[in-house]
């Protein structure tokens, strides 16, 4: 948004962090994601402006936490996402999806919609097992299902050098997965913690910290792969 370019962030996360982090309380939260999945209100009435110009958002909610169950007999429910997005689809340059660190039904549906996925990684034993997960789980969609959108990038976040061993994983990582790894790394930065408490973006709370500096580098790798994407003709 802050390029210029109509953006909407989707909160798919029951705990509606993203929401919350742009200073919406959580008492409105609603009309929310899960209204528009369930079919309560058409998902135009349910987007909002923010506190950015040119960022509008949907927020989550609680009652996403039982999505699979509440869509268990529903035909296709693998692309009920989709289907809700198509409204909106030409109305904004960039839809992004914020998902739960979980491989749920709702995931699916975010892996089935989206034209291309940023896994973000914390360079750690746990993470590099996250990572492995998640890969099993999109083969797996795919053999079923067919298609599944490809990985623009590996982000890596909460990288602290200071602790042992934090060098040698993310030089493996690098080795791995080579340049689908973003060259933008996020380090720890107290400004990155502080600034959802006051319902800030990293811009407007702390815009010369270095989480502020390096997310802003991130974000010009993502356009550049994302036009990339778009010129090959494949999002």
């Amino acid at each position: 948004a802050r390029e210029g370019r109509r953006t909407l962030l989707i909160d798919l996360d029951g705990q509606a962090s993203a929401s919350l982090a742009l200073g919406i309380a959580r008492n409105e939260l609603r009309p929310s994601s899960a209204d528009v999945l369930f079919g309560r209100v058409e998902i135009e009435a349910a987007i909002r402006p923010t506190s950015v110009e040119g960022l509008d958002l949907l927020t989550s909610s609680l009652d996403l936490a039982d999505f699979d169950l509440r869509t268990a007999r529903v035909p296709q429910r693998e692309y009920l996402l989709r289907s809700m997005l198509e409204p909106v689809y030409e109305a904004y340059d960039h839809i992004l999806l914020d998902c739960a660190p979980s491989t749920s039904l709702l995931s699916i549906n975010a892996l089935l919609a989206a034209d291309a996925l940023i896994i973000p990684l914390h360079p750690s034993y746990l993470g590099i097992e996250g990572m492995m997960s998640l890969g099993e789980a999109v083969r797996r969609i795919r053999t079923a299902l067919g298609h599944v959108a490809p990985i623009l990038g590996i982000l890596l976040t909460m990288v602290n050098y200071a602790e042992e061993g934090t060098d040698t994983i993310v030089q493996e990582i690098r080795s791995y997965y080579g340049n689908r790894v973003f060259d933008t790394e996020i380090y720890p930065d107290v400004a990155l913690v502080d600034a959802p408490g006051f319902g800030q973006t990293i811009y407007e709370f702390a815009p010369e910290s270095q989480g502020a500096q390096q997310y802003a580098a991130l974000t010009r790798e993502v356009l550049e792969r994302i036009d990339r994407l778009v010129h090959a003709g494949t999002a």
